[in-house]
């Protein structure tokens, strides 16, 4: 099922399979932030799911649909970042073996966060061509069934189940917005949401940096992620495949922001609702504050995607 597009009634299956292993993470709103855009806003809290974001969700969905054959053999993936976190700790919570592929320069409290979930890691060059031949080898190795981060029905699945908790919380919505990097999460989002209201419109919001998904939205073909440069790590790759159809068939609107906007909006958050999100996270508000006249007195859902911030850089 990992290459075709998911239906709704999967992600409902999808819910039922996880709900005992995810946090149902809260949906918060900030009167202040509100009076600043002007508009009514309500967060899915996924920066406060278990491994700091969404990516939980995707992961232990993958691991729960596996054979115990394939149980047996483990699950591997490669990935710098909070899938590897994600896929690591779904894996030692249903007794099966993880094997991660890492870049060298991955931030060390990642490393050490996959590790600490007891996952094999094995680092290679900081290359997109060096993950994927290093990946091969492990499968091969290993036997191991590969989890991509976000080309994968199983993952998108998950992650639509985030857009559905907020719906059952907050109903009433005139948008729902996500960040867009691989994509998983901005699928799964759209195929939740527009099977629940499809009058609700589903926006994206990417850094201008690192703006492939809002090229490919434009023009209609996918064009990949050359040279990305911002501070939301966790918007770095292309959109996948797979999600890029999703993308094209569900979702209304992509918006690029600047990182000065990033920057501002993560700290407006600390600051006002006392809540830590990384800078992916801060992409969609930071959309609606640079476009003040599109989304004036709309009500709105923004998912915040994670709040894994490296704070090793932080001395006294």
């Amino acid at each position: 099922m990992s290459k075709r597009i998911p239906s709704y009634s999967e992600i409902v299956e999808a819910h039922k399979r996880i709900e005992p292993f995810v946090h149902r993470t809260p949906v918060l709103t900030s009167q202040s932030i509100n009076t600043i855009c002007q508009s009514q806003i309500w967060f899915k809290c996924e920066n406060l799911q278990k491994v700091g974001a969404f990516k939980f969700r995707g992961a232990i969905n993958a691991v729960l649909s596996l054979t115990q054959d394939q149980l047996r053999k483990g699950v591997a993936t490669h990935s710098s970042g909070n899938h590897a976190q994600a896929l690591a700790l779904a894996a030692k919570m249903n007794g099966t073996s993880a094997y991660i592929v890492m870049p060298d320069n991955s931030p060390e409290v990642k490393k050490n966060a996959v590790a600490g979930y007891g996952a094999e890691i094995t680092y290679c060059k900081p290359t997109l061509q060096d993950r994927e031949e290093t990946i091969e080898k492990v499968l091969k190795e290993t036997g191991a069934t590969f989890i991509h981060p976000y080309d994968d029905a199983r993952i998108i699945c998950g992650q639509g189940t985030a857009a559905r908790e907020l719906l059952e919380v907050q109903a009433d919505l005139d948008l729902v917005m996500a960040p867009v990097g691989g994509g998983g999460l901005l699928s799964g989002t759209a195929i939740s949401t527009k099977a629940i209201n499809n009058k609700i419109a589903v926006i994206a919001a990417e850094p201008k940096g690192a703006d492939d998904a809002y090229r490919s939205f434009k023009s209609g073909e996918w064009v990949p992620s050359e040279k990305p440069q911002t501070i939301a790590d966790g918007l770095l790759t292309s959109v996948g495949e797979l999600n890029f159809q999703i993308i094209q068939n569900y979702v209304d609107d992509i918006y690029t922001v600047s990182e000065e906007s990033i920057v501002e909006t993560m700290q407006l958050v600390w600051e006002r609702m006392k809540i830590i999100i990384e800078p992916s996270s801060a992409v969609p508000l930071a959309a609606v504050m640079e476009n003040p006249a599109v989304f004036r007195a709309k009500r709105i859902g923004i998912i915040f995607s994670g709040g894994n911030v490296d704070l090793t850089s932080l001395h006294f």
